[in-house]
């Protein structure tokens, strides 16, 4: 399981269109940005920091195909980037990802 973490128009706007190719950052860089389990909680506090309204999409890596590349990004860890839309059914599950005394709370057992 990879995620995506979307500002709620980002997302309002994927459930509304069926498929999305991402937040402003994505369409500039041309892929979409996901993070693993572990990478996620250092991208909402580098990239959201202080954000409410944020929704935490998860996509299995399967459904993605062939269009779904790892690269070195941040630190030259790995990150998964999405060379294609996203479409709304490649979408596992999301939930609010809320922000609690400054902190994002991630869901309990994200793999």
């Amino acid at each position: 399981m990879i995620y995506k973490i979307f500002r709620t128009p980002e997302w309002d706007a994927l459930r509304a269109d069926e498929s999305t190719t991402g937040a402003p950052v994505d369409v500039s860089d041309g892929y979409i940005h996901f993070s693993t389990a572990a990478q996620a909680p250092e991208t909402a506090a580098k990239h959201f920091a202080g954000e409410d309204g944020l929704w935490l999409i998860a996509v299995e890596e399967a459904a993605l195909g062939s269009q779904l590349h790892w690269e070195a990004s941040r630190g030259g860890e790995d990150f998964p980037h999405l060379y294609a839309p996203l479409r709304m059914d490649q979408v596992a599950w999301a939930q609010p990802l809320p922000l609690i005394d400054g902190v994002h709370r991630f869901p309990a057992g994200m793999e």
